[in-house]
């Protein structure tokens, strides 16, 4: 296939094709980011599988593990199942709770305040400034016009 014919393939179906830089995850980073952690889990299969079912078997498994038991720094140590359920918010609730309890009772302990509990509005590996915002905007109304 001719690369142009490629790219336009691409933009005709609203794809927009990549020309990052080798070792840049912009394009990508939440298939990268879940990468990394799929490849640090302990029961990472680092000699291969015996077979596809063998394979298909343990990404599924990994699946459920990441969305429904480890818990995810940058959502405050909760799960995505309990990120989009709603259910973050009694979570980190309960320890802000927990946590100013234990602050009253030996205060003595704590040279701050304790940990901020709140939750993000937005999460994002990788976020774009108002700037490139308002350009990426502007090439939409631009192309839509």
């Amino acid at each position: 296939m001719k690369i142009t014919t490629f790219l336009a393939t691409l933009e005709k179906l609203g794809v927009q094709s990549s020309f990052s830089r080798p070792r840049v995850s912009n394009d990508n980073p939440y298939s990268e980011s879940l990468f990394k952690t799929m490849k640090y889990c302990p029961k990472y299969p680092f000699d291969g599988f015996p077979s596809l079912k063998d394979a298909r078997q343990w990404v599924q498994k990994f699946v459920d593990w990441y969305n429904f038991k480890h818990l995810h720094s940058v959502i405050n140590f909760t799960t995505p199942h309990q990120r989009h359920n709603g259910l973050d918010e009694k979570i980190v609730e309960n320890r802000k709770k927990v946590y100013e309890e234990a602050k009253a009772r030996n205060p003595s302990r704590w040279s701050n305040n304790i940990r901020d509990w709140s939750l993000p509005e937005v999460v994002a590996l990788n976020p774009i400034g108002e700037e490139e915002i308002n350009l990426v905007a502007k090439e939409h109304r631009q192309k839509h016009a």
